[in-house]
């Protein structure tokens, strides 16, 4: 068994702040370091005496005070280290921009802080192994990362401008700021339905939506733009057509993280691709089975669809079911259960969040040895107004409540949203927004799951689904073995309206008809004449399936 690594740390000499050499050990012991504290005002002979008494791997020294007398003071200590330096012990040093800026110039200390660092540079300083963090400090999984950044979650951030330059040198300012774990590449809708088509291309539209990659090379300089910094990872959409030959142009050319792939989205009912719903319903199976196969992770970017579209609690809540069911079914191992906080935007938090532990509830037993469920959380996409000191507020409202379900995952949604699409910059600027809400949150929030009315409500969505899901279940022909993972099944729950949306009014593929409201917090069905609350029972009865 490998020994633990120790670090002895405190502030120098007349120095007595300490909270910084405070976080710094927090962090350390969270990277499995043991750590002891020697406080402030720490004379440099007694720092040394503790590090040899407990053989350090790792000394930290902090100093905010004046520069001059800092500079005196950290020559002094490093005469006094040469020892414990010469036989191979780093030192760490952190402080004030001035005072930093004098201890790098000593040449003596492995690290210099000055308080300008992200989170993620000091883990990666922690875990690596020493000096200047490279690409192998960084894990290039999403599985070993979500390990590595923990207890804080992944960071994810869409991403993609209208030109093959400007995502380019946007990549490469998001890589070397520290701030985000995952680029989601923002692809434009050619790149997603036509990428082998060019002849299908418009060229009037390029850019729409997205960065316009048209080839393999393409996706291999985003890559490459990537390669500094925190090493992020990178993935995409899957596409609305060839799913299967885009699935290997980007395992090939950028190591996809993993996989979002919906369910019965993306075809002709949404008008976002070719296929019909029960065409489309199959081929994503096919998709998820794909990359199941090469134990790639697969999240099902299908419940917030519902939601946005403003489909009631409880159908969000058979979605996310259906999305890790079929997840399993098809042979995914590593699901990715995406929740998407406010949507519709009127539910309240209290609402919000019980939809939310229903979803979680309600997949928890499809969980074993051969299938794992990792939660991501994000912000709703018309959750934010225009304003934009307002929409930066509610980023950091949402993600704080989301950090209730202790994500693994947090999909940083750009505060900008809703008046363009975001720069390198806002991507900066949004992950420190939501870094610091997760940073307060991690340090001791008050458990709002306990909330009576949120669990009263969450289990009211959990009887409510299962009447749904039994609902689908009786719809399978005859010989159908698994009901709730059968293409034609699932494509006649919309048809039929056990699956509905008041976004799908007239939609040639779904039944439309089903009205809800905001009532209490919440979204509900509701009877279009009366808006009395319905159960599902009573909807479903009203169908005449």
């Amino acid at each position: 068994m490998e020994k633990q690594k120790t670090v002895v740390a405190g502030a120098l000499g007349e120095c007595v702040h300490v909270a910084g050499v405070m976080n710094f050990l927090r962090l350390a012991e969270q990277a499995g370091w043991r750590t002891i504290f020697l406080g402030p005002a720490v004379p440099p002979e007694r720092l040394l005496e503790v590090a040899r008494q407990y053989q350090a791997d790792l000394v930290g020294v902090s100093y905010r005070l004046t520069p001059e007398t800092g500079e005196r003071l950290l020559g002094q200590f490093a005469e006094e280290a040469s020892d414990l330096y010469e036989a191979g012990v780093r030192f760490a040093f952190g402080g004030t921009p001035p005072v930093a800026e004098r201890a790098r110039a000593l040449r003596f200390f492995d690290a210099v802080f000055d308080g300008t660092e992200t989170q993620d540079q000091v883990i990666a300083y922690l875990r690596g192994s020493g000096g200047t963090p490279t690409e192998a400090d960084y894990p290039q999984t999403l599985v070993e990362r979500i390990a590595w950044k923990a207890p804080y979650p992944v960071l994810r951030h869409h991403f993609g401008l209208p030109t093959m330059e400007a995502t380019i040198e946007g990549i490469k300012k998001i890589a070397e700021a520290h701030v985000l774990d995952v680029i989601s590449l923002g692809i434009d809708q050619d790149a997603q339905e036509n990428f082998f088509h060019p002849e299908r291309q418009d060229p009037r539209r390029k850019g729409a939506g997205g960065v316009p990659v048209r080839s393999p090379d393409d996706y291999r300089a985003l890559y490459a733009a990537s390669r500094r910094g925190n090493y992020p990872l990178m993935r995409t959409y899957s596409g609305t057509d060839d799913f299967i030959r885009l699935a290997e142009v980007y395992v090939e050319t950028i190591n996809i993280a993993w996989a979002a792939i919906p369910l019965f989205w993306f075809n002709q009912m949404d008008g976002r691709g070719p296929w019909d719903l029960e065409g489309s319903i199959r081929e994503h199976q096919k998709l998820m089975a794909w990359y199941g196969e090469r134990n790639i992770p697969v999240e099902l970017n299908e419940p917030h669809h519902w939601g946005m579209r403003d489909a009631p609690d409880v159908i969000v809540v058979v979605s996310a079911y259906l999305s890790a069911y079929n997840a399993k079914a098809y042979g995914v191992r590593d699901y990715i259960a995406q929740m998407m906080f406010n949507s519709p935007a009127g539910l309240s938090d209290a609402m919000d969040l019980a939809k939310m532990l229903a979803c979680l509830e309600i997949t928890a037993p499809l969980e074993d040895e051969t299938f794992r469920i990792w939660r991501q959380t994000r912000t709703g996409l018309l959750s934010y107004p225009v304003d934009a000191e307002a929409a930066r507020g509610q980023l950091a409202a949402s993600v704080y409540l989301q950090m209730a379900l202790r994500p693994h995952i947090v999909h940083v949604v750009g505060h900008t949203e809703a008046h363009h699409a975001a720069t390198a910059e806002d991507v900066i600027a949004a992950c420190k927004i939501a870094s610091r809400a997760i940073d307060n949150a991690l340090r001791g929030a008050p458990d709002m799951t306990c909330d009576p009315a949120v669990q009263r409500r969450k289990e009211e969505l959990v009887a409510e689904a299962q009447v749904t899901l039994d609902a689908i279940r009786a719809l399978a022909s005859p010989g159908v073995e698994d009901p709730l993972a059968d293409a034609r099944t699932l494509a006649r729950a919309v048809e039929v309206g056990i699956m509905d949306a008041p976004h799908l009014r007239n939609n040639p593929f779904a039944r439309g008809e089903i009205v809800t409201s905001i009532l209490d917090g919440a979204c509900v069905v509701v009877d279009p004449e009366s808006y009395r609350p319905l159960t599902e029972a009573e909807r479903l009865s009203r169908l005449a399936i």
